[in-house]
């Protein structure tokens, strides 16, 4: 039995070791808002963070994130400035992308709280946007950032 903390709650579930982070969210938690593109961890629709840090999920092994605060798209509240953002400026085209585009930016923001489109356009460059939105990714983070934050995301849990 593996016991995992995802979004604030405890869940225990019985898998080997192995297996993909992002199936056992997926399939044994029931969270879907986190996504299978390519399984080669190249895409980042399979981003979650892990004490903060963006991750891919298809690539990590499950045993990997034993103890630690996972994030996933469905634990960032509505009122933390990237969701906003991304709402304000309707990103999403297809949106298939976009779970993993968010916690991306939050990765960012969390290290980089006024980054520069230099430096959104580096940290951004591992999740790939089929739609090609890249110019409104890049203007909701520059949005999101001057926008104070409601909720301590990189703890994976929302403090009121």
């Amino acid at each position: 039995m593996i016991s995992l903390t995802i979004n604030g709650k405890r869940h225990t579930v019985d898998v080997n070791p192995d297996t993909p982070l992002l199936w056992v969210i997926r399939d044994h938690v029931g969270l879907t808002g986190t996504k299978f593109g390519c399984g080669m961890s190249q895409c980042g629709a399979s981003t979650v963070l892990i004490e903060g840090k963006a991750v891919r999920s298809c690539q990590t092994p499950v045993s990997k994130a034993t103890g630690k605060k996972i994030l996933t798209t469905e634990g960032i509240p509505v009122t933390h400035p990237v969701k906003k953002a991304w709402i304000e400026l309707d990103v999403p085209q297809c949106g298939y992308c976009q779970s993993g585009q968010m916690l991306q930016a939050v990765a960012l923001l969390n290290t980089k709280p006024n980054p520069t489109d230099d430096d959104i356009d580096e940290f951004m460059s591992g999740c790939i946007c089929r739609c090609g939105t890249y110019q409104r990714i890049r203007q909701a983070i520059h949005l999101a950032s001057g926008m104070p934050a409601k909720g301590d995301v990189r703890a994976g849990v929302e403090s009121v």
